[in-house]
């Protein structure tokens, strides 16, 4: 696993090794990523990623983080509750030295509680698939104050994900056995 664009272009990330079953990291691709930013940063959305704040919910390694980081995000917030996440995700912030562009919140996404600063503007939503775990991360985040109104949403799941209440879909793809779906805030 590597970043495939930007500043840390070339980047390898710390693997997830035998992980942790129990974890469920499910590192999202480097094939996938990079179809996941190009599209971003396309221009059918303008451009959500640079100078963004970033939202990277059930985060995991902090790959696309990062590579919102790397492509020219101001600052990104890494939410996991699991341990080995945490470890690989300040592994991985070191490496890229961008601790000082990042936050971890060690707790579920379900119950990531009250933002203490600015709303973010492109979020990152990657729950372990199948597990319905989405929409109420999405629903605590935007209850949170987490999401700013028009901010784009990127979700990767096993099947199409619908939009929940308080977002629309933009558009939706499918990579391999994961569906990206991009969806607004609305506001």
């Amino acid at each position: 696993m590597r970043i495939v664009g930007g500043a840390h272009r070339g980047l390898a990330l710390a693997g997830v090794g035998k992980g942790d079953p129990g974890a469920h990291l499910r590192p999202t691709t480097d094939r996938v990523r990079e179809a996941i930013f190009n599209l971003l940063q396309g221009g059918r959305f303008g451009d959500p990623v640079t100078d963004a704040r970033v939202l990277d919910l059930f985060a995991g390694t902090g790959a696309l983080g990062l590579e919102a980081l790397s492509r020219g995000a101001a600052f990104a917030t890494f939410v996991d509750d699991g341990r080995p996440a945490g470890k690989l995700i300040r592994e991985n912030l070191s490496r890229a030295r961008r601790q000082d562009d990042a936050a971890l919140i060690a707790r579920p996404a379900a119950r990531i509680g009250p933002n203490p600063g600015e709303p973010a503007s492109l979020v990152f939503l990657d729950p372990p698939y199948s597990r319905n775990l989405g929409a109420p991360a999405l629903a605590a985040a935007l209850a949170g104050g987490w999401i700013a109104p028009g901010a784009v949403i990127v979700w990767e799941e096993a099947a199409e994900p619908p939009p929940p209440p308080g977002f629309a879909r933009l558009d939706a793809r499918r990579y391999g056995d994961s569906w990206v779906a991009l969806m607004a805030a609305d506001g």
